[in-house]
């Protein structure tokens, strides 16, 4: 494959990209500090407090984190859904929306069956590159505009009808 193309299809059929991480990876940190919704630059930290699951890439060039926060403690119209907390990818080899279908395979290995509401992420517009329609890659990948929250920030879902098969994150 040249160097910098992005994978075909064909190509990802049978290999899983993700590997599974850990919330307090410092091979992700620098990646983490680069996301724009980053509370603590530096942190060793970088996943919201609960339950969750850290992706990387093997280059450690993209990184995912699904949280699973408890319904109880959420504020906002989807409690209980599976949260895309951060997502970045500065790879030239993978097309983001085939990263995030994967995450998602990868979520509900690790889960099991997606929770009703399935999954939620929040944009901010003012906060990403600017395109016709924000979170185009989530959009690419599945998921629907079905709001705002209060602060203003675009929630695009992926209902568990909606999701690719599970499929397991290769361990680090």
């Amino acid at each position: 494959m040249v160097q910098g193309a992005v994978k075909h299809e064909a190509e990802r059929i049978c290999e899983m990209d993700w590997l599974k991480s850990h919330r307090a990876d410092a091979q992700v940190v620098p990646l983490a500090d680069r996301h724009y919704n980053r509370q603590k630059i530096g942190s060793p930290q970088f996943a919201p407090p609960g339950r969750c699951l850290v992706l990387k890439t093997e280059d450690c060039d993209a990184f995912w984190i699904t949280s699973w926060p408890f319904a109880e403690y959420v504020r906002h119209a989807w409690a209980g859904a599976w949260v895309c907390s951060a997502f970045r990818n500065e790879s030239l080899l993978y097309r983001s929306s085939d990263l995030i279908r994967e995450a998602v395979a990868a979520t509900l290995a690790f889960y099991g069956p997606a929770p009703e509401l399935g999954m939620i992420t929040f944009v901010d517009a003012s906060k990403t590159r600017r395109k016709r329609d924000p979170g185009r890659c989530y959009r690419r990948a599945g998921f629907k505009h079905v709001g705002f929250t209060k602060g203003g920030l675009y929630a695009l879902q992926l209902l568990p009808a909606e999701m690719p098969q599970p499929e397991a994150a290769r361990c680090a």
